[in-house]
């Protein structure tokens, strides 16, 4: 039987920690995710308008609630997509220690990640109020005019097809090339990075985040198979085309949407 390495034995444990870290901060971003889920779908049942136009003004607090709930599902969806990338970095993080080298917290590396992710929350905030005082919002968050649902369907399955998506995959898909390629010393490199990357799954998955315009922002099945998609696209070998065929999908689906809200 093979020896294992006292630095084998120290990347397992690291590997658990980091993995447990990843799982508590999805769970409770799931968790909260739900809740507020939930909760909108409790309201609009008493008010009998899930499919109805919302047409009541945001506040500041309006406003505030719906970006934490954007960054929250965000971080609910995407932490879990960037696991390879964040074991990887922790992963190259400890060799470095061992070898008395500069290393940073692999929490650093989250944080910037995150902070991407956050401003993408905010824009997708703005959106959502946009369409709010335009009333193209049903109760439970979805598109109201199957006009517009058709019209993201069919622009989320072009851009699957453009370089852009591919090449912002393929950086997804490689996490030992990324970090081989962006490696940066110290607490604000690593933070560097992980916006950096943060920045490639943005590029990568923006599209398919305005799908959640389409069935519902709050609606959890819809949120659970688009988070189920982006994690099979990164990891599966055929990951790319997967992309592609999907990109068909939505096109073929958008299509039909169209020609029904024009018929």
């Amino acid at each position: 039987m093979q020896q294992v390495t006292p630095l084998e034995s120290v990347l397992r444990r690291d590997r658990t920690i980091v993995l447990s870290g990843i799982m508590v901060i999805a769970g409770l971003a799931w968790a909260y995710t739900v809740y507020r889920a939930q909760a909108l779908s409790d309201m609009n049942s008493v008010g009998m308008g899930m499919s109805m136009p919302n047409v009541q003004s945001w506040g500041a607090i309006d406003f505030g609630m719906n970006f934490i709930m954007w960054a929250v599902m965000m971080t609910a969806m995407m932490v879990p997509t960037a696991a390879p990338m964040i074991l990887t970095f922790a992963t190259i993080n400890r060799r470095r220690r061992e070898r008395e080298q500069p290393f940073v917290p692999t929490g650093v590396f989250i944080s910037g990640y995150l902070m991407v992710w956050s401003g993408f929350a905010a824009t997708a905030t703005l959106v959502q109020w946009g369409l709010h005082q335009g009333a193209l919002l049903s109760g439970m968050m979805g598109s109201a005019v199957p006009l517009l649902g058709g019209v993201i369907l069919v622009a989320a399955g072009v851009f699957q097809w453009t370089p852009l998506k591919n090449a912002c995959l393929k950086q997804c898909r490689t996490p030992l090339g990324f970090i081989m390629t962006e490696w940066r010393d110290g607490p604000k490199g690593a933070l560097v990075m992980g916006a950096r990357h943060g920045g490639f799954c943005l590029g990568c998955c923006w599209s398919l985040m305005g799908l959640l315009f389409v069935a519902g922002i709050m609606n959890l099945l819809w949120v659970a198979v688009i988070a189920a998609y982006i994690l099979v696209e990164k990891v599966m070998p055929a990951g790319h085309w997967l992309g592609r065929v999907a990109g068909l999908v939505l096109i073929g689906w958008g299509a039909w949407v169209l020609v029904g809200a024009l018929a």
